[in-house]
């Protein structure tokens, strides 16, 4: 990386890394620096009058620095938070030499640096809980500038709030935005609450294949790759349930895992191409004993991570306390819409569609139909957790039929705060009914459905050797994530979302510079002004443009030839 490529501060911090390396201090050491505490348990735990946490050795980043003289304070982040440390020259100088403090600390250290420091707790004359620096060492020296939120007279400056930045750059988010650890710290609780509810269960947590032959378990559109190897196609997995149930083919009772799974669809705040989400299947149940497990399941959840039941999200105080409401799938149409569409076939369906204003094709069938009216109609208004359940066969390949309802399943979802969190079935085991199922979603996918399912023959010889009757449940980590830590985007629940490439400035080649006569080796230096088509060129002063580049020349020791005035004006003049 050349000086063109760098900020002013950027240069002055490689000036002082090379700086440091000259007076003999490494500053990236290899060895460890053993840490005894933290910021948090120090805040905590300190007690003036017991003269406690005497022998401190902790390490984090410089994030604030107040230099008097030969003492100075600066603020210490660590992982759990941030403590003053007090900096004296002769208590980390030991002896006469006082470079260590005269111009390491004060000259060469930055903000953003991470070092280690020795010392013990005091309260200073102003009360405030600080580290009396007695050792310091540089454990790391950060060559880019933190963008450090600035506070005065109640305005808050360079506040790093930008999502797009945020999320590209979450390493960044969380040195200087602390607080966004904490939905993922409760997004952790959450899959360890969800898991030791599960293993309570003595259900076992699988591990099942990403790469698959042939995508299935869902109604989606997959990613796909090639094995070298093998000269095949396979494809990311849009759900692992269809390996799941080949396990309860093979003998165990509850299997259960957490899933990465991946879509190629669009992406909005509450889709990712790449998300999370537990399945569990169990022998010998139904949906309606799965609809109570789930009940059970979240309503612990929200206990472990908020001590309560109600968790507020935006606007609304959700609570997960049992019992939840429960509506089939007619029923709610017909609640939010009058319409009762429980007798209607495919063409009513798609007039009734219409009156709403969903767009309809030829692709749609009778679920399809149904579950649009269900989505424009209905699911943004379902806040408190709600059961939705008795789907069209239309909808569900997988679900065993309703067992007293024609044209129906067996599946639920759980719609919250307008949005599906969890889908289950009482499972499909009869590998005849499963085959003419999959059949019909061919003639779906003939009709130009893309998200319709393949026709999967080792998983129907899976259930032909007999599958136990079977509630099998998917619940997304992700959008429960979301709920419980008050998250309005995905992308805040996820530490590295999936982003749009980065918008690079358009250039013009250094051949149309060169064409005006520019020296080749000015191009750069021409483009790091800021003029990056030859088009930019026209309206500059002849005059500044020659200032500015002997200045750039001197400034960044460039070692360039400097043009003359007459040069300058040929340029602009051919531009």
């Amino acid at each position: 990386m050349t000086n063109l490529e760098l900020s002013e501060q950027e240069i002055i911090r490689r000036e002082s890394l090379k700086e440091l390396e000259r007076l003999g201090i490494n500053p990236y050491p290899a060895d460890e620096f053993e840490v005894n505490t933290n910021t948090e348990e120090i805040h905590k735990n300190y007690k003036a009058e017991e003269k406690n946490f005497q022998d401190i050795s902790i390490a984090g980043r410089i994030m604030a620095r107040r230099i008097m003289g030969s003492a100075a304070f600066f603020e210490l982040q660590d992982a759990h938070g941030r403590i003053q440390v007090y900096v004296k020259r002769d208590d980390i100088c030991h002896g006469e030499d006082k470079t260590l403090y005269n111009t390491v600390f004060k000259k060469l250290l930055d903000i953003g640096d991470i070092v280690g420091i020795k010392g013990f707790a005091f309260i200073t004359q102003m009360g405030e809980l600080s580290i009396h620096a007695q050792e310091l060492k540089l454990l790391s020296k950060s060559l880019r500038v933190l963008p450090i939120v600035k506070e005065k007279d109640g305005q808050v400056f360079d506040a790093f709030t930008d999502p797009e930045v945020r999320y590209r750059q979450r390493y960044v988010d969380l040195v200087v935005n602390p607080h966004v650890k904490d939905a993922f710290i409760k997004r952790t609780k959450l899959v360890n609450s969800m898991r030791e509810y599960l293993n309570d269960k003595s259900y076992l947590e699988v591990e099942t294949p990403i790469l698959q032959p042939l995508y299935g378990g869902a109604a989606a559109r997959p990613f796909k790759t090639y094995h070298n190897t093998h000269s095949q196609t396979l494809y990311l997995r849009i759900a692992n349930e269809l390996y799941l149930k080949r396990l309860i083919v093979g003998g165990f009772d509850g299997v259960y895992e957490f899933s990465k799974d991946f879509r190629n669809e669009g992406m909005d705040r509450f889709h990712n191409p790449e998300f999370t989400q537990m399945e569990l299947y169990v022998a010998y149940k139904d949906y309606k004993w799965m609809m109570n497990t789930v009940e059970e399941m979240v309503e612990k959840i929200a206990i472990d991570l908020h001590g309560i039941t109600k968790v507020q999200v935006g606007e609304n105080l959700i609570d997960f306390k049992r019992p939840w409401t429960r509506y089939t799938m007619a029923e709610v149409i017909q609640h939010f819409t009058g319409v009762d569409i429980s007798e209607m076939d495919e063409n009513q369906l798609c007039e009734t569609a219409k009156k709403f204003n969903i767009e309809v094709d030829e692709s749609m069938g009778k679920g399809k139909l149904i579950d649009e009216i269900f989505g424009e109609c209905c699911e943004a208004k379902l806040i408190q957790p709600t059961f939705i359940t008795d789907y069209p066969i239309e909808m569900s390949p997988l679900s065993k039929k309703h067992r007293n309802k024609e044209e129906l399943v067996e599946r639920f979802e759980v719609i919250c705060n307008g949005k599906e969190i969890c889908n289950a079935y009482t499972e499909l085991n009869d590998p005849i009914d499963q085959r003419h199922r999959f059949e019909e979603q061919l003639l779906l996918t003939k009709r130009g459905d893309e998200e319709a399912m393949l026709l999967d023959e080792d998983f129907l010889r899976a259930i032909e050797y007999g599958m136990p009757p079977t509630a099998g449940l998917g619940i997304g980590i992700d959008r429960l994530s979301m709920i419980m830590t008050n998250s309005s985007s995905i992308q805040d629940v996820l530490f590295f979302p999936q982003m749009r490439p980065e918008k690079k400035a358009v250039k013009d080649e250094p051949e149309a510079y060169t064409a005006l006569g520019i020296p080749a080796d000015w191009v750069p230096v021409i483009q790091k002004m800021g003029y990056v088509t030859v088009e930019s060129l026209k309206n500059i002063s002849p005059g500044k443009l020659f200032n500015d580049l002997c200045g750039m020349n001197k400034k960044h020791k460039l070692g360039l030839t400097n043009p003359t005035t007459d040069d300058v004006k040929k340029w602009i003049s051919g531009s």
